[in-house]
């Protein structure tokens, strides 16, 4: 790997890790869906091997975020609809969130998680 590649894949490495993390997945779980062996994942979190492009699509889809996301051009992935038009409160206020430092953003989300659990009971 080129030295100038390495803090690209580092930080692609966490993003998978922590996305991982806080979608409650092992390394052995996660692994199983993108059909690697669980080395290999635990290469790519530490950037001792390159995610392949080819896999973006599928860590995207298992995650519920936009790709960009994974490549670190996007704070938070918000999912659209097809209207054009001013963002709604929600988009708003979840991209507020994202610019949290991740502390509070676990804060929130702890938060969102009981409030939605209680709205299911």
């Amino acid at each position: 790997m080129a030295s100038n590649d390495k803090p690209f894949f580092v930080e692609l490495g966490k993003r998978i890790a922590q996305l991982r993390h806080e979608h409650g997945m092992t390394q052995q779980q996660l692994a199983e869906v993108l059909g690697i062996a669980q080395q290999t994942l635990a290469h790519y979190e530490v950037a001792r091997l390159r995610v392949p492009a080819s896999m973006l699509p599928t860590l995207a889809e298992t995650f519920k975020v936009q790709v960009d996301l994974l490549l670190g051009l996007a704070a938070v992935a918000v999912p659209r609809s097809g209207k054009r038009g001013p963002a709604s409160e929600l988009e708003r206020s979840i991209k507020r969130i994202g610019e949290l430092p991740k502390q509070k953003q676990r804060f929130v989300m702890e938060m969102l998680e009981t409030v939605l659990a209680q709205a299911n009971a």
